[in-house]
């Protein structure tokens, strides 16, 4: 597939001599203003853009700045095409973010030269993020597995949270819900860290993990270290491993999974706002998860079961914005068909008095 070069160019004759000299191995599109180019970029993400300093009302340094601030359109590769061949501006191209500065009139082999320069390094780029990204999945699968060595089926629920993570993650961002705060990056780290939630129940005795029966008070009290117990361990591999920033939302999932809206949770007892959002979400997807997940101690719950659970959890257990995103998508989250279940007794078993 060729690949799609923008050309921005205040100056029509400018800006199709230009691209008359891309025609040849390029889909070309052409912009001329700024505003211009950042709307047909979110419409059709070009592999690179040739960009103009000096235009009216939005130059090219002011444009470059408004792509480097958008998430999905800061990957794509930028050089400035300009008449002005003074050192200082060649610098403020590049520290602005440019890959590259070519002087007008371009020399139309230069230019190929360098587009195509450009775009093997992008496409390099992008393969080896692609497989650092795997290789970081491929670790928390494993922390996953970890916690599926003591219990099989606790594994199958850490991994599945990912999937309802990003399901969830995606309906509060179309409803607008935490807006700001919720942004595609964080959903981002959210969605790679949700796995690691329960990495904490490594360091809790498999005879309570496994046991089929009711817990004691005593049980009850070893199992919820696992939020502290995670969160500790997470801490350390952050600490080693400071760039990997979705630890830090693993983090703060593993220790506030289990805190409660109301106040009622643990282990620290927050309530409201001061539990950490992606903790609040993640609160909504291990109920969900569990319920239609088997457990050595009851089968699944059918997916209308779980989500009624959810709801009846609404402003005591759940933020109750959240719960209405999730009242709204909870036919998207499909699951196994499993058998309905005394929800009373379920309940019991997981929060014994």
């Amino acid at each position: 597939m060729a690949k799609q070069i923008l050309v921005v160019d205040d100056n029509i004759t400018s800006l199709k001599q230009i691209g008359a000299q891309l025609t040849s191995g390029y889909e070309v599109s052409l912009a001329k203003s700024g505003a211009l180019a950042l709307q047909i970029c979110k419409q059709e993400k070009p592999d690179l853009i040739l960009l103009d300093i000096e235009m009216p009302e939005m130059d090219g340094f002011e444009t470059i700045k408004r792509f480097k601030e958008d998430p999905l359109l800061s990957p794509i590769p930028v050089i400035f095409l300009t008449g002005n061949h003074d050192t200082l501006t060649e610098i403020r191209a590049l520290q602005s973010g440019a890959m590259d500065f070519i002087t007008k009139p371009a020399n139309k082999d230069i230019l190929l030269h360098r587009l195509e320069l450009h775009l093997q390094f992008a496409a390099y780029q992008s393969s080896l993020e692609n497989t650092v990204t795997e290789l970081e999945n491929s670790i928390v699968t494993s922390f996953a597995e970890l916690v599926e060595c003591k219990d099989d089926n606790a594994g199958v629920h850490a991994l599945r949270t990912r999937t309802y993570m990003e399901l969830l993650g995606r309906e509060l961002r179309a409803a607008g819900t935490f807006k700001g705060e919720l942004t595609e990056d964080v959903l981002t780290m959210i969605v790679r860290a949700a796995p690691l939630h329960d990495v904490g129940k490594v360091g809790i005795s498999d005879i309570i993990l496994l046991k089929p029966g009711p817990l004691s008070p005593e049980e009850y009290g070893e199992v919820k270290k696992h939020t502290l117990i995670g969160a500790e361990f997470l801490d350390t591999v952050y600490e080693r491993t400071p760039e990997q920033h979705y630890l830090k939302y693993a983090r703060l999932m593993a220790e506030g999974h289990h805190e409660h809206y109301d106040g009622n949770g643990y282990p620290r007892g927050l309530g409201g706002d001061d539990i950490p959002l992606c903790a609040r979400i993640m609160a909504v997807i291990n109920v969900y998860s569990a319920c239609v997940t088997d457990r050595v101690y009851r089968k699944a719950l059918s997916p209308e079961a779980a989500a009624a659970i959810i709801l009846e959890g609404k402003g005591t257990e759940f933020d109750p914005r959240i719960v209405e995103v999730f009242e709204k998508t909870k036919d998207k989250f499909l699951g196994l068909e499993m058998p309905q279940e005394n929800l009373v007794n379920i309940r019991k078993r997981e929060n014994p008095g």
